[in-house]
C-alpha cells in the first residue's frame, strides 16, 4: 500500500513513511492510492477490528503479528504506560460503548480514554505505532500537534516517556478549559513541552503548517504530526464507524452525526463507508464557526473570523481534512486541488467545482448550533434524560434536523467533566473527573508562552528536540 499527495507533486510513499512524515513535503495530505475493503467486523471485538483496518491499511509495512501486538496494546492491555504508579484499567468502559436514547437514535460514547476525549481512540494506537517505527528505523521524531482542546491532551496520554519522540503541543491562549489545558500541561514528561499561543486555533495550526513547509527545518527536526492531517489517526477513527454501523445495519444503511471543526472525524466516517460500512448519510455538525456549513450550502469554502464558543475543540474557521474529500470529490485530480488551495492562500477561499460538490451533498449535511442551542440542548438532556453531554456532543444532539434518516448515531465526543462551568452553567450539576484523573488539579503544571510566530515556535523546538541534527 502507497500513499499519494492530495497535491501531487511529492513522491508515492510507504505506510510508515506517511505515518512519520505526517504532511506531505508539497504541502498536501497523504491519502492511500486506493482504498481496500474492510472484512465485516461480524465478532465485533474492538482491538480485532481495529487490527485488521490497520493490517488493511499498512500493507506489508508492518508484520501481520505486529499489527494485533500494537491493536492489543492500545485497546486491552492494562497499564496505560509503564511510568504510572498505579495499575489501572486502560479503559474503564468499553472503548466506543453505544447506548439507545430513543427510537431509532443512538449516543456512541467516546469519551473513556486516559484524557477523556474521542481523540484517545486513535491516540492509543499511534503511540505504539511511533514506537514500532521509529525502533525500525533507529531513529527519534520530533511531533508537533495544533490543538484547540483535547487533541493536546490526548496526544500527551499517548506519547509521554516515549524514549525516541519529543511531543510539542500548541494551544491558544484562553481558548480552552482548565481540564483540557491539564491533561496538557501536568503529565511530568521530559518528553512533553506544552505551548501556549497567543492566538486562535488557526494560528496555531498555521504555524504547524508553517513548519512542514520549511524543507529544511522539517528535515533536520526529523518531523511528524498527529493532528488528524496524519491518516493514521484517520484510519484508526473509522473502526468505531464500521462497527457502530455494522451493530445497527440489520434494517439498513445508519446515519452519523458528527461534530466537528476539523472535518478529521467527519472523513474516518467517510472512510469507513468507503471501505463497505453500511453508512448513508453523514451529517456535520458545527457551532457558529460554520465554513463547513456554508460551503454545502452555497458552494464556496471561506475562511471566516474565528469565535470563541462553548465547545471550543470546533472553534475553526480552516477545516484541514477537508482538502482530503475534497481529492476525492474532483475525482482525485490534483492539480485542481492545487489550485484551489493556491487560491485559498491568495484570497481565503474558493468556489467548489459544482460537479464536486453534488458529489459531497450526496453524502454530507451539515448545521450550525448557536451557543444559546447548545446550552438548552445540554439542559434538556439532563431534565428529561438525566444525562450530561458536553458542549460538542449537544451540538451533535442538536443538529439531527439536516436530511438524516434512523437509524441515527449521534457522536458524543467528550466527558462532561472537561467542561464543568458549561455544564454547570447548563444543568446546575457540576461533574466530576473519574478516578483515574481525580487528582487532574493537584499536579504541578510546566508550560511556555510564545507568540503567534512561527519562527518564534521553530527556534524553541530547535532548543529543545533531542531530534535535531
Amino acid at each position: 500500500m502507497r500513499y499519494i499527495s492530495t497535491r501531487g507533486q511529492s513522491p508515492p510513499v510507504s505506510f510508515l513513511d506517511a505515518v512519520l512524515a505526517g504532511m506531505a513535503p508539497d504541502g498536501g495530505l497523504y491519502v492511500p492510492e486506493s482504498w481496500p475493503t474492510a472484512q465485516r467486523a461480524t465478532r465485533h471485538h474492538y482491538a480485532s477490528v481495529a487490527g485488521d483496518t490497520l493490517a488493511a491499511f499498512a500493507g506489508h509495512d508492518i508484520d501481520p503479528e505486529d499489527v494485533f501486538a500494537m491493536t492489543n496494546k492500545a485497546y486491552i492491555d492494562a497499564p496505560t504506560n509503564p511510568h504510572d504508579d498505579a495499575w489501572r484499567p486502560k479503559w474503564p468502559e468499553a472503548v466506543a460503548p453505544l447506548r439507545q436514547t430513543g427510537a431509532g437514535t443512538w449516543r456512541l460514547e467516546l469519551f473513556h480514554g486516559p484524557s477523556l476525549s474521542f481523540k484517545d481512540v486513535a491516540m492509543q494506537l499511534i503511540g505504539p505505532l511511533f514506537d514500532y517505527a521509529l525502533a525500525k528505523r533507529q531513529q527519534r521524531q520530533t511531533v508537533v500537534c495544533a490543538t484547540s482542546g483535547d487533541t493536546g491532551g490526548a496526544a500527551v496520554e499517548a506519547l509521554k516517556h516515549r524514549d525516541r519522540l519529543d511531543l510539542f503541543v500548541l494551544t491558544p491562549k484562553g481558548r480552552v478549559s482548565d481540564v483540557q489545558l491539564r491533561f496538557m500541561t501536568t503529565s511530568g514528561a521530559d518528553n512533553v513541552h506544552a505551548i501556549e499561543v497567543d492566538g486562535d486555533f488557526d494560528a496555531c495550526q498555521s504555524i504547524v503548517k508553517a513548519m512542514f513547509a520549511d524543507a529544511d527545518f522539517a528535515q533536520r527536526a526529523h518531523l511528524s504530526g498527529v493532528n488528524s492531517i496524519n491518516f493514521a489517526r484517520i484510519l484508526a477513527q473509522s473502526v468505531y464507524f464500521q462497527i457502530a454501523s455494522q451493530l445497527l445495519s440489520a434494517d439498513g444503511p445508519v446515519s452519523f452525526v458528527v461534530p466537528t471543526g476539523n472535518f478529521g472525524d467527519a472523513y474516518s466516517g467517510w472512510v469507513a463507508k468507503q471501505m463497505g460500512a453500511p453508512i448513508e448519510r453523514i451529517v456535520l455538525a458545527t457551532n457558529e464557526n460554520d465554513i463547513l456549513v456554508r460551503a454545502l450550502s452555497t458552494g464556496r469554502y471561506e475562511r471566516g473570523q474565528s469565535k470563541a464558543t462553548l465547545s471550543p475543540a470546533m472553534d475553526i474557521q480552516v477545516a484541514s481534512n477537508f482538502e482530503r474529500i475534497l481529492f476525492e470529490a474532483v475525482d482525485r485530480d490534483a492539480e485542481i486541488v492545487r489550485g484551489l488551495y493556491a487560491s485559498f492562500a491568495q484570497s481565503g477561499g474558493f468556489d467548489i467545482p459544482p460537479p464536486a460538490l453534488e458529489k459531497l451533498r450526496r453524502t454530507f449535511g451539515a448545521e450550525s448550533v448557536t451557543d444559546g442551542a447548545t446550552l438548552t440542548t445540554m439542559r434538556d438532556a439532563w431534565r428529561y434524560d438525566g444525562e450530561l453531554l458536553c458542549p460538542h456532543s449537544a451540538v451533535a444532539e442538536r443538529a439531527r434536523a439536516s436530511g438524516w434518516t434512523p437509524p441515527g448515531i449521534f457522536l458524543a465526543t467528550a466527558h462532561p467533566a472537561k467542561f464543568p462551568e458549561t455544564i454547570e452553567r447548563a444543568t446546575g450539576e457540576k461533574p466530576q473527573l473519574p478516578a483515574h484523573c481525580a487528582d487532574l488539579f493537584a499536579r504541578p503544571q510546566k508550560i511556555d508562552a510564545l507568540p503567534a510566530d512561527a519562527e518564534a515556535v521553530k527556534q524553541y523546538i530547535r532548543e529543545r528536540s533531542r531530534a535535531w541534527s
